[in-house]
């Protein structure tokens, strides 16, 4: 597999941060997790059900230490979010997360969550998204 970065791009393989400093392709000559940055969510844009569902197999990828504590809770969150939505395309599609989780297709579910985002959104704010107010001083 083939993977081209441009210049300060980050690949995450094996829990192994990797920068080039100028556009760069690596060939991927075994098989191994690995994480793109442009996929890499951060923990404050975790705010939603889905999106902590992201996060929680996104470590998965990044630290393969923390692959059990972050497995044990990507299935209460699955769980639970399967209690809270009522969409059929976000229940079938958490199912088939869950699935891929349990046979170690973790990129996979990453890239079926980044699907349901938008569904989930419209699902949470039927009426577009709240707008952020601000307190002025």
């Amino acid at each position: 597999m083939n993977i081209t970065l441009r210049a300060g791009e980050r690949l995450y393989i094996n829990g192994a941060v990797i920068r080039v400093d100028r556009k760069a392709t690596i060939e991927l000559l075994n098989d191994v997790t690995f994480l793109l940055e442009n996929h890499v969510m951060q923990a404050d844009q975790a705010n939603t059900p889905l999106r902590q569902i992201y996060f929680a197999v996104q470590v998965m990828l990044m630290d393969p230490s923390a692959t059990t504590a972050a497995t044990t809770l990507s299935r209460r969150l699955i769980e639970s979010a399967l209690q809270a939505f009522v969409s059929p395309a976000i229940v079938a599609g958490l199912r088939t997360i869950s699935g891929q989780i349990d046979r170690g297709r973790n990129f996979e579910a990453l890239k079926a969550l980044r699907a349901l985002f938008a569904i989930e959104e419209k699902e949470m704010y039927p009426n577009g998204k709240p707008i952020e107010t601000s307190e002025a001083a």
